[in-house]
């Protein structure tokens, strides 16, 4: 997934530059480390999908340092506002793509909702 180091957000009502972080881990199964990179990386379908949407500002994966711990992903959008939009108009494209990726992702579980200044 998308690893730029910088993003640059909107502002909230103060000012202060804001975006909108949604948190997952995952642990694919063992033997499966590089299809789930691939699947999950800033050029794999999922940022593919989210790319298509207004305010996504791109995706960061990282790799756990132990055999078969737990990956993170960090998806960034401008505001929590275009994410739901993102939802509403590609809830279709997004169950579909969960269907076809079904076992790479292992394990997985959505750590939280995030915002960062």
């Amino acid at each position: 997934m998308l690893h730029p180091a910088f993003f640059f957000a909107p502002a909230d009502a103060t000012g202060a530059a804001v975006s909108h972080l949604r948190v997952w881990k995952f642990r694919p199964p063992l033997g499966r480390d590089r299809e789930f990179a691939n699947a999950y990386g800033s050029n794999g379908p999922w940022s593919e999908l989210f790319r298509k949407a207004r305010g996504y500002r791109g995706t960061t994966l990282s790799r756990p340092m132990e055999t078969n711990g737990w990956w993170l992903t960090v998806d960034r959008w401008d505001t929590v506002n275009d994410f739901e939009a993102f939802q509403r108009d590609f809830g279709e494209e997004y169950r579909a793509l969960d269907a076809d990726l079904v076992g790479i992702a292992g394990d997985e579980e959505f750590v939280g909702a995030f915002e960062e200044d």
